[in-house]
């Protein structure tokens, strides 16, 4: 499989949490990492910056260029890319990671939140990769890989929380498009989803979640790793479960990415 050394990899989002966590392990394979996310001063209820994400991905062994991007922002993603290009000569990889969450139902979904989420997840991630491709398509091996769930129109999911799943799903769809587009012409366009909650910041967005009964986001990183070293030729289309990723790996054990083990773990939304 072609590793990642050497590769430039461009993460949105990845100033904490799952994002981060993929930053880290791409950057221990010796990764170039774009950290592209909004966060470049310090939170004190949000851990992480795009600065402090940069310092652990070059503690993890590779290179790192902190980004303050808006990923809703045309100007602000091309600045992004610009700098990405200049700093590293390409871009390889993209990881559509960023994504806003608001898990109410209809009446009480203020449009502002609405809106939000629907320009983060499905337009953000579309304008990252129209903007990401014309590098991609430079690359000897590109990959977009988008932490998206399986497509699906059950009412299950879509009832409670109609204005997130319609982004989330949104985000599913652009990838079945690109796939369609640009997998002809040699670009994974993939999408990644956990099979149980994974501990973030995301979690308090998330009524009755016990972190206790959750896994960490190394295990969203192994997987993503695991893609993105994959042939990028024929590859494309597919919604992948982070588990699934790992056991064909040879991953057996998984006790390791428990937050506390022995523990019965939660499934995802739209598993």
């Amino acid at each position: 499989m072609p590793g990642l050394s050497g590769k430039t990899v461009f993460i949105t989002g990845a100033s904490r949490g799952i994002g981060l966590a993929i930053a880290r392990r791409v950057a221990a394979d010796g990764a170039n990492v774009v950290i592209a996310a909004k966060s470049d001063v310090a939170n004190p209820k949000l851990p992480g910056t795009i600065h402090t994400a940069a310092a652990e991905v070059e503690a993890a062994g590779g290179k790192a260029l902190a980004v303050k991007c808006d990923i809703r922002d045309e100007e602000s993603v091309q600045a992004a890319v610009d700098a990405s290009v200049e700093r590293f000569g390409g871009i390889d990889v993209l990881v559509n990671n960023a994504s806003a969450i608001w898990l109410r139902g209809a009446l009480d979904t203020p449009m502002k939140r609405f809106d939000l989420m629907q320009q983060v997840n499905s337009r953000g991630s579309f304008l990252c990769a129209q903007r990401c491709l014309p590098q991609l398509l430079k690359s000897d091996n590109p990959h977009i890989l988008t932490l998206a769930p399986p497509p699906s129109l059950e009412p299950r999911w879509w009832g409670p929380h109609t204005g997130y799943t319609l982004a989330k799903m949104g985000m599913s769809f652009v990838t079945l498009g690109l796939a369609a587009e640009f997998g002809p012409q040699g670009v994974a366009v993939n999408a990644l989803w956990p099979k149980t909650v994974i501990a973030t910041d995301a979690l308090k967005m998330i009524p009755g979640v016990e972190v206790a009964r959750c896994r960490t986001p190394a295990i969203m990183a192994d997987a993503a790793r695991e893609v993105l070293c994959r042939e990028a030729t024929g590859f494309h289309g597919q919604f992948l479960i982070d588990e699934d990723v790992l056991r064909e790996a040879g991953v057996s054990d998984f006790e390791g990415y428990a937050v506390e083990p022995g523990q019965p773990l939660m499934p995802d939304l739209f598993l």
